[in-house]
C-alpha cells in the first residue's frame, strides 16, 4: 500500500477511538506516531521535536502563571467578588446567574489571559450553584465551556503575543483591537443564554437594587485592581506578559492571605436557600493559609500537565502535516480563490475547521503565517485579520472533536463530555454571529487605535 494509504487508514482508525471515548492527547499522538512510521522518521526525532516545544516556546513560559493566577483568583474570592457583582447587575432577569457566569468570565479572562483557566475557574465555583438553582447540568456546564471562549480574545491574551510575534505586530495593537469584539462575544452568550432560560425557565429571579450593585462593585475592587493592574503593565511596557502573570499571581498571594481571617469572621451558612439569599451569601468563606498554597500549586501544575502534552503533540502534528505537503496546498488554494471577500471568507472557513482539530497555537503557528500575507495581499488590514482568525480559533474551543474547553469543563464539572453537545450550539450560532460581524465591519476591531 503507499503512503497516502497507510495515512488514511491511521486518520480513520483514531477517528473510531475518538468516537469510543480514548482521550484527545492519545488520538494526536497516536496519529503522529503512526505518520511518522509510515513516513520513515523515528520516535527520537519525535522525542526531540516535543522538547524543542518547550525550548522555543517562549510565550508558553507565562501559562503555568497564568494557570496558577486562575486558581489564586478563584481561591482568594476574587473570583467570587467579580461573579456576585456581575450577579446582582443581571439576577433580575430570567437566567441572570448563567448570565452572570459568562460576565464573569469576560472579568476573569481579563486577568488570567487564558480560555481554559477561565473555564475552569468559573465552572467549578458557579457550576454548583446554577445546578442548585434549578439549571440543567449539561447546560449550566456548556455556558461555563462557551464563556471560556473569550479567554484569548479579551487582553491580555497569550495567543495574541504568539500572533504578533509570528507576524511582527505590535502586541498592544492587537490587545486593543481584542476589546470590543470580546465584549461582543460576551454579550452575544448573554442573549443567548437568556432565550434558552426564557424557554425553560430556568434560574431564580432577585430585585433589581441599585444599593446590591453599588455595594458589590465596591466588594470587587480587588478583581477590577487586578485588571488595571495587569493591562497598565503590559500596555505601558512596565512588564512583559510572563511577567504580568507573576506580579498578578503575587498580589492574588496576598489577597488570598488577608482575606481567609476577615472572611472566616463573616461567614454566612451556605445551606440557605438559594431564592432567599444573594449569590455570595450561598459561598463559603474564600482565602487561604500558608499551608494551602502548596496544593493550590500541585493543582495548577496538574492543569498544565494536562494541557502542555495537548500543546506539544498539536505542534509535531503541525510539522508532520508540513511534511504532507498541507501548508503548500492551502496557502495555493487560498490563493486560487482571488478577491477580498473569497480570501476572507476561505480563510475563515479554513480557520474553523482547524480549530474543531487542534487547540488554538498550533492553528496559529500552521495558519498565520500561511493566511495573513494572503490577506495583506488583497487589502485586509493586519490588525482586523488577527482578530477574524483569533475569534474564529476561540470558536474551536467549544466545537467537537477536539474543543479543549469542552473536555475542560466537563472535568470540573462531572457531566460527560458528550451530554455537553447539545447545549453548546446555541453559543456556537451566537459566536458565530460575532465572527461574522467583526468580519464584515473593521471597526470594531481598529476603531480604538489611536492610528487608524
Amino acid at each position: 500500500m503507499t503512503d497516502g494509504t497507510w495515512i488514511t487508514i491511521i486518520s480513520l482508525g483514531v477517528t473510531f477511538l475518538f468516537m469510543i471515548g480514548v482521550p484527545v492527547l492519545l488520538i494526536i499522538a497516536y496519529w503522529v506516531i503512526g505518520c511518522s512510521f509510515v513516513m520513515g522518521l523515528t520516535l527520537d526525532n519525535m522525542g526531540a521535536e516535543l522538547l524543542n516545544v518547550f525550548n522555543k516556546g517562549f510565550a508558553l513560559l507565562a501559562m503555568p502563571l497564568f494557570i496558577l493566577t486562575g486558581d489564586l483568583i478563584n481561591k482568594s474570592g476574587i473570583a467570587r467578588r467579580l461573579s456576585d457583582f456581575a450577579y446582582a447587575c443581571l439576577g433580575w432577569l430570567r437566567g441572570g446567574l448563567a448570565m452572570a457566569s459568562i460576565g464573569a468570565c469576560g472579568l476573569f479572562a481579563a486577568i488570567s489571559g487564558s480560555n481554559s483557566a477561565t473555564t475552569a475557574t468559573i465552572g467549578s465555583m458557579l457550576h454548583p450553584e446554577m445546578v442548585k438553582g434549578g439549571y440543567d447540568e449539561r447546560f449550566s456546564a456548556a455556558t461555563a465551556a462557551a464563556g471560556g471562549t473569550v479567554g484569548i480574545i479579551i487582553p491580555p491574551s497569550i495567543i495574541f503575543i504568539v500572533y504578533g510575534f509570528l507576524m511582527n505586530l505590535p502586541i498592544s495593537d492587537l490587545f486593543v483591537a481584542g476589546i470590543i469584539p470580546g465584549a461582543l462575544m460576551v454579550f452575544a452568550m448573554q442573549f443567548a443564554c437568556w432565550i434558552i432560560c426564557v424557554k425553560n425557565g430556568w434560574g431564580y429571579l432577585i430585585p433589581l437594587q441599585i444599593a446590591r450593585v453599588l455595594k458589590t462593585g465596591l466588594g470587587a475592587w480587588l478583581g477590577f485592581f487586578a485588571i488595571g493592574l495587569v493591562l497598565w503593565g503590559i500596555y505601558t511596557g512596565k512588564f512583559s506578559p510572563t511577567e504580568a502573570a507573576g506580579v498578578t499571581v503575587g498580589f492574588c498571594v496576598i489577597v488570598g492571605l488577608v482575606s481567609y481571617p476577615l472572611n472566616k469572621l463573616m461567614k454566612n451558612d451556605a445551606n440557605t436557600p438559594v431564592t432567599e439569599k444573594t449569590y455570595s451569601d450561598m459561598l463559603v468563606v474564600e482565602g487561604f493559609t500558608l499551608t494551602e498554597i502548596p496544593s493550590i500549586v500541585v493543582r495548577s501544575a496538574q492543569i498544565t500537565g494536562i494541557l502542555a502534552p495537548l500543546i506539544a503533540v498539536s505542534v509535531v502534528m503541525q510539522q508532520i502535516l508540513s511534511l504532507l505537503g498541507a501548508q503548500q496546498v492551502i496557502g495555493g488554494f487560498v490563493t486560487g480563490m482571488g478577491g477580498y471577500y473569497a480570501v476572507l471568507f476561505t480563510s475563515m472557513a479554513i480557520v474553523f475547521v482547524s480549530g474543531m482539530i487542534l487547540e488554538s497555537l498550533p492553528v496559529t503557528i500552521i495558519l498565520a503565517p500561511i493566511l495573513a500575507p494572503i490577506a495583506a495581499s488583497v487589502g485586509i488590514d493586519p490588525v482586523h485579520f488577527s482578530v477574524i482568525f483569533l475569534v474564529g480559533a476561540s470558536i474551536g474551543f467549544i466545537t467537537p472533536p477536539y474543543g479543549l474547553n469542552l473536555y475542560v469543563a466537563s472535568g470540573v464539572t462531572g457531566v460527560p463530555y458528550f451530554r455537553l453537545l447539545r447545549y453548546t450550539v446555541p453559543y456556537l450560532a451566537a459566536l458565530i454571529g460575532v465572527w461574522l460581524l467583526v468580519c464584515l465591519t473593521p471597526d470594531l476591531a481598529l476603531m480604538l487605535l489611536p492610528d487608524r
